[in-house]
């Protein structure tokens, strides 16, 4: 479908971005549809015209602008209410999506998992009904009768809202259900000693990529926003034995709707359980300070305090794209700013050897030796403790067994709860 996409500069005093950048990730997000982009435009907007958003003669411009390049769907980079959604497709003859519209189509198009996909419709039905009670002005369209339809009089309206009340009540039933086989699926990992490892970051900041290279794994991977929806975890070894779980996580971005924070928020919780946070940021990026802002703030809603930031490694990634004569500045920037920051390429490995370095000594906890004794018949914890090796010595009783363990308090806690 031919697209126009626009991205109106509010001109606000809060403003972080410079409307061109702000552009061209509106751009991005089309392109991850696999949209026919004819032309993208920033729009200056002094006042923001309540119906229509833009003023009459703008309005009048781009409706041309729709007629000749024979657009049928524009992209606006922004929110637009559902009066001036409405008043801008009867105006301009076309298909219009605003922001929150457009990142559900590339959640709808990309979720994956049973999770995802209830999700993505919950948030999409959530997004429906705000505009469907908002943007419906003919509220003496009325229906009659079947009890099993509607009662007698019953608004158009009120049966759509309803039938949508109803379809989210399911979604949210079917959610529950799912999210408990999750904790289970989490309660069995908890089983397992080893720590979790969470990249979070900036959509298209190359976190799939460099998961790829760490586990071998076959991720999606691609140059486009949004490549990975639902969370993948995997286990990996790093170079000296030990072993911790990576899990790949949806991708951030600037003015994330808010039903979607909320509807992903349960995808997000294995940030919040996750031993060490590695924070992928694309370092070739001209808005790289901006987007990691932005990272951060999303962790503090949800509850990454400053309390674990000394839990936090910025993963400056993406450093091939930058040009050499910015390298060795960057490499310095890095040394300067914080003991917890590493450069790396994941496409090329530049990096690997260090990052996997400051992974093992991040995750790794103070041990101290237990002496245990076991029964004969608890062979499943004595085999726990082998299969572990924190066993150093052993010697068999006459009611059992005596055993050396060398264990973090994490793992004494585990073998106590779990077994």
């Amino acid at each position: 479908m031919k697209t126009l996409v626009l991205h109106p500069d509010l001109n606000r005093e809060d403003r972080l971005r410079a409307p061109e950048h702000a552009l061209a990730e509106a751009v991005s997000l089309a392109e991850a549809l696999d949209l026919e982009i004819c032309e993208q435009r920033v729009v200056p907007v002094v006042k923001p015209r309540a119906g229509y958003l833009f003023g009459s003669g703008k309005a009048d411009e781009l409706k041309a602008l729709c007629e000749a390049l024979d657009i049928g769907l524009v992209l606006i980079d922004g929110p637009l209410t559902p009066i001036q959604q409405r008043n801008l497709e009867r105006l301009w003859q076309v298909k219009i999506l605003d922001r929150t519209g457009l990142i559900l189509e590339i959640f709808g198009e990309r979720a994956a998992t049973r999770e995802g996909v209830l999700q993505v419709d919950l948030a999409h039905l959530t997004y429906q009904k705000s505009r469907l009670v908002r943007s419906w002005t003919h509220l003496e369209r009325q229906r009659g009768g079947l009890g099993f339809v509607g009662g007698p009089g019953e608004t158009q309206i009120e049966a759509d809202r309803r039938a949508i009340d109803d379809q989210i009540g399911r979604i949210r039933r079917a959610l529950k259900k799912v999210t408990k086989t999750r904790h289970l699926h989490r309660a069995a990992r908890a089983k397992v000693p080893f720590p979790i490892v969470a990249l979070v970051g900036y959509t298209n900041a190359g976190k799939s990529t460099l998961f790829n290279r760490l586990t071998g794994a076959d991720v999606m991977a691609k140059d486009m926003l949004f490549a990975t929806l639902d969370p993948t975890m995997r286990a990996i070894e790093l170079p000296t034995g030990k072993k911790v779980i990576l899990s790949d996580t949806v991708g951030f971005i600037s003015d994330l709707p808010t039903q979607l924070v909320a509807a992903f928020r349960a995808t997000l919780e294995e940030v919040l359980d996750a031993d060490l946070i590695l924070h992928v940021r694309d370092i070739s990026h001209a808005e790289t300070e901006e987007q990691a802002e932005d990272v951060r703030n999303i962790l503090l809603e949800l509850g990454v305090d400053e309390a674990r930031q000394s839990k936090i490694i910025e993963v400056w990634n993406k450093i091939d794209a930058v040009a050499e004569d910015e390298r060795e500045a960057l490499l310095r920037r890095a040394v300067e700013r914080d003991p917890q920051t590493v450069i790396v390429s994941a496409l090329s490995g530049q990096g690997m050897d260090t990052l996997c370095e400051m992974i093992e000594v991040s995750t790794s906890e103070p041990t101290f030796e237990d002496k245990i004794s076991l029964g004969f018949d608890e062979g499943r914890k004595r085999a726990w403790l082998f299969d572990n090796k924190l066993v150093s010595s052993e010697r068999t009783t006459k009611t059992g067994y005596e055993m050396q363990v060398i264990w973090t308090e994490k793992l004494r806690n585990q073998f106590r709860i779990v077994l």
